[in-house]
């Protein structure tokens, strides 16, 4: 009866016991895992420049640094060094390890301090993602939970979401976080002295805080390295390398580099994921440095022109990428510092020229088309512009190609009529990216192509970067999975239109009138530049173009005080000057082709019109389109050139430089209203007597003229001011047909 007793009660432990392992795997596959554990843990969000260097480190709920990367993109250090230091056996056991918890028991028992915790990897990553008060019910929970992973996870899984979570103290959390912190580099790169120093601080992130006590850290290094070779992960020759390996740790503070365009980036919504990650830009951070250096050095070369800040841009044209974005001076200074110099609204001044220039060549002028540079008094709805050059000389007949490059106002206001006034200007403007000028044309009249409607330097180069595609907008980038689909672009240009204004800013000689043969716009290169300098000197721009890049410099002070003198080629240039040489010497620089329709003709230069190109006066010019012959009637008896009646006061001035190459016209000119112009507005002065308040009216005719007015007394060639609109009549004679305009007076 006993014999038959026995394999009864032992199959029914077996029974039991079988059922119960059953039960236990099935409960460990079923309990869920916490939902914390199976989310990702957010990662910072990092701004990288194209190449993969670190611009900012985001902070994730304002509290730590966090980065992940997989097993991969670690150094085999690292792994080893963590489980010498944390988990030996972690390949071995299931969740728990034995061995370590008894031997932990019996060092609480015998109060022997523990060289290493009974709690495995698993255990750990369960801690980290669910923290809990220390309760034998919450180590009861962690261990059944870490039994649940290890059902669910793969080894590799586990072990990653580990050193992603891990903490390494002052902020950092994960490897890849804490190797950039300390030691400046991806944790694929850390050697076994790095690998085992980083193992050694999540044991206790304050007390061996290295920035506090490195010597508390290095101390547990060293008993990392010996757990390392003890388990075998290092033999004696690597042990004694690594031990005696110095450490350098990276100087304390973060990655804060490109500022001014990270910050840029930073307004854009939803630029940043939910769950953190890189962001790769456009950005070139070794150019951006450069160009920073170069900021700085040639500021300080103008510092007593109260010069106090700058920025520049550089682009690629091929895909708008923004390739630099730098701003001078310290991002943390109070005041200025933050100031986005390359994204605040200034006046352009004469940076904008090339536009209008490049809208007369689309409407039939050309190169050699001669325009009056002379004084001139242009009618406005504010009454009467008289705008001056830079040098206060007036050069009589030029060119469009000398006018341009001379920077010439009156040139370019009468280059504006050629190109379809401001509305025209505007509307190119605006179909190239410039957002800023919000008001209507009329608002800004004919001051438009001088440069009275304000720009951000950014959004010039972009519109720059338009001329140098010959006509092709495409707009300006930050992001580099933005340039995955490039912008097909939208025509606003003729390409061969395009072609000549950029031979036209690449003329060197062409602008040696203003600013001399060995200016920093020359180049032993082609590059297509202009300048622009706003009133009083607030403003300095140079902005310039070859296939390539566009490069877009600017000078001046944020909160808009003058600087001392300091014109667009003297203050950014020099900086514009050595971005290009450096481009040409690091990247190339190419030229345009010349498209098949552009042709080369002998022109007088004070015609524009087509005569023997062997002629000593002679030059070659780029044509669009054929030009005229030369008539005639263009020259008097001793071959002088005919100037029309608007010429004569500039040829009896002292700033007549042509002397006997030009003359006065003595045909019959039609009778011409020259004073005042239509529109002109005046304001009756309340100090003066009404009857002393005249204005002159003069006109251009080979006759005498009557003037007269229905509302105004007319006293030769005088009118009284009255307040009201009037329109006043100029007659050449009785068989002539007569001409009018008008004023408006107004009171003050």
């Amino acid at each position: 009866m006993t014999k038959s007793r026995w394999p009864r009660r032992l199959r029914r432990t077996a029974w039991v016991f079988g059922g119960g392992g059953v039960a236990i795997f099935v409960a460990l596959r079923l309990t869920p895992l916490p939902p914390a554990l199976e989310s990702t843990l957010p990662a910072s969000a990092e701004f990288v420049d194209r190449n993969g260097q670190p611009l900012r480190l985001m902070l994730v709920d304002e509290r730590r640094y966090s980065q992940r990367c997989t097993l991969a993109e670690m150094s085999p250090a690292i792994i080893a060094a963590t489980l010498s230091a944390e988990d030996k056996r972690f390949r071995q056991h299931r969740g728990v390890d034995l061995l370590a918890t008894g031997r932990a028991l019996r060092n609480a028992v015998l109060r022997v301090p523990p060289a290493s915790g009974a709690s495995t990897i698993s255990q750990q990553l369960i801690k980290l993602a669910v923290p809990a008060p220390r309760t034998v019910g919450s180590k009861l929970a962690e261990i059944w939970l870490a039994l649940c992973l290890e059902q669910r996870w793969s080894k590799d899984r586990i072990l990653t979401d580990y050193l992603n979570r891990l903490e390494y103290g002052n902020l950092q959390t994960g490897i890849a976080a804490a190797s950039r912190h300390y030691f400046g580099k991806p944790p694929s790169d850390l050697s076994a002295a790095e690998a085992a120093f980083l193992a050694a601080l999540p044991r206790a992130p304050g007390r061996l805080n290295p920035r506090a006590d490195f010597a508390a850290a290095r101390d547990r290094q060293q008993w990392v390295l010996r757990r390392m070779a003890a388990n075998g992960a290092l033999d004696s020759e690597a042990l004694a390398r690594a031990a005696a390996e110095p450490l350098k740790l990276r100087a304390v503070g973060r990655d804060f580099a490109a500022p001014h365009f990270v910050d840029l980036l930073l307004q854009r919504r939803g630029l940043i994921a939910p769950g953190g990650g890189e962001i790769r830009t456009t950005l070139d951070l070794r150019l951006n440095q450069f160009i920073e250096q170069c900021l700085a050095e040639n500021l300080a070369k103008i510092a007593d022109k109260n010069a106090g800040s700058g920025a520049a841009v550089v682009l690629d044209n091929a895909t708008g990428d923004v390739l630099a974005l730098a701003v001078s001076g310290d991002y943390f200074q109070a005041g200025d510092g933050q100031i986005n110099a390359a994204w605040m609204v200034r006046s352009p001044g004469s940076a904008v020229k090339p536009f209008t220039y490049l809208l007369a060549l689309e409407h039939g002028a050309e190169p050699a088309t001669i325009v009056p540079d002379v004084p001139t008094s242009f009618a406005t709805p504010d009454g009467l512009y008289r705008p001056n050059n830079y040098n206060h000389r007036f050069y009589g007949p030029v060119s469009l190609r000398a006018a341009l490059g001379n920077s010439l106002n009156v040139a370019a206001i009468r280059t504006l009529e050629l190109a379809g006034g401001p509305e025209t200007l505007h509307r190119a403007l605006r179909q190239c990216g410039i957002t800023t000028l919000d008001h209507p044309a009329e608002y800004y009249g004919l001051g438009l192509t001088l440069g009275n409607g304000e720009v951000r330097l950014l959004e010039l180069a972009s519109a720059y970067a338009t001329l140098a595609r010959l006509g092709m907008y495409r707009p300006f980038r930050l992001l580099l999975r933005e340039s995955g689909a490039r912008d097909p672009g939208r025509r606003v240009f003729d390409p061969r239109a395009a072609f000549l204004l950029a031979d036209m800013l690449s003329d060197n000689s062409a602008r040696a009138a203003s600013f001399g043969l060995d200016s920093y716009l020359a180049f032993d290169f082609p590059v297509a530049c202009k300048t622009g300098t706003s009133s009083d000197y607030r403003d300095n721009w140079t902005v310039g173009y070859t296939p390539e890049f566009t490069v877009a410099v600017w000078v001046g002070n944020p909160d808009g005080k003058p600087m001392s003198g300091i014109t667009g080629v003297t203050g950014a240039a020099p900086v514009h000057h050595e971005i290009f040489e450096h481009l040409h010497r690091t990247a190339g620089t190419t030229w345009f082709a010349p498209p098949p329709d552009i042709r080369s003709y002998a022109v007088h230069p004070l015609t524009g019109r087509q005569f023997s190109p062997d002629h000593p006066g002679a030059v070659l010019e780029k044509f669009l389109r054929p030009p005229e012959l030369e008539r005639a009637s263009d020259y008097d008896a001793t071959g002088a050139v005919r100037l029309p009646p608007e010429y004569f006061p500039w040829l009896a001035s002292p700033q007549n430089n042509l002397g006997t190459l030009v003359s006065a016209s003595q045909e019959q000119p039609t009778l011409r209203i020259l004073q005042p112009p239509p529109g002109a507005t005046y304001f009756l002065d309340p100090d003066l007597p009404a009857q002393s308040q005249w204005i002159p009216l003069r006109a251009a005719s080979a006759g005498t003229i009557a003037w007269s007015s229905e509302s105004l007394p007319i006293e030769g060639n005088r009118a009284q001011l009255r307040a009201g609109r009037h329109v006043i009549t100029a007659t050449a004679g009785p068989d002539a047909p007569p001409m009018t305009t008008w004023i408006e007076v107004k009171g003050l």
